[in-house]
């Protein structure tokens, strides 16, 4: 099998849209851009202030005055704009950005989220995911399906809530699944997994798609 977080990554690139404004969260969905296909372009929104923003810098080619939400040096791509945070956040909760894609702890089969912290550790913050998985036309989590054997995507998420009912899909390396109001619908499954180990390894019950699709 490949890389599980490219296998991940190429999948969430695949819901992203010509011109679309898109915020990456740290991590994994960093890593969206690098299989997005030739004819889609979207802009890079980055919550401490870019519009517009490129790849991750090269090594020894870095410009210390440019850095992302998450303090990794990066680019910027012609035309881009740089401003203040409150502009940012005007942005994000003006409802200007089309998909936030972002990492969980947990989440649930009512598209509750809970990905800031676990009670007794320290965290520097909840950063701008509360904002954005409220103000983001569409929210993907885009995570591993476990952690070391557990379950993540729960019927009752159990952490501390960063918002309720904001989550639109999840993409693991094993399935698509969306919110719907009846709960958790599983529309691709991966060739590498059967449908009974992904429902094993997901406590909420999964509604089959009737289209079920292979990734």
């Amino acid at each position: 099998m490949a890389d599980i977080k490219e296998i991940i990554a190429a999948r969430v690139a695949k819901e992203m849209h010509n011109g679309d404004v898109v915020n990456l969260g740290i991590g994994l969905p960093t890593m969206v851009a690098n299989f997005l296909p030739k004819d889609v372009h979207i802009i890079l929104q980055s919550e401490n202030g870019i519009m517009g923003m490129g790849s991750a810098s090269e090594k020894g080619r870095e410009n210390i005055d440019v850095v992302n939400a998450g303090a990794q040096y990066v680019t910027v791509n012609a035309g881009a704009m740089f401003f203040d945070s409150a502009t940012s956040f005007g942005i994000i909760r003006g409802g200007h950005v089309d998909a936030t894609i972002l990492g969980a702890l947990e989440v649930d089969e009512h598209g509750n989220l809970a990905n800031w912290i676990i009670p007794g550790k320290m965290v520097p913050g909840m950063g701008g995911a509360m904002d954005l998985v409220v103000g983001a036309k569409k929210v993907i989590v885009a995570m591993r399906h476990t952690q070391k054997g557990a379950h993540k995507i729960l019927k009752k998420c159990r952490l501390p809530y960063t918002a309720i009912g904001v989550v639109n899909m999840i993409i693991t390396e094993m399935a698509v699944m969306e919110i719907t109001k009846d709960g958790l619908l599983l529309t691709e499954l991966h060739h590498d997994y059967t449908l009974e180990q992904v429902q094993e390894a997901t406590e909420a019950k999964l509604i089959i798609h009737p289209d079920l699709k292979s990734f």
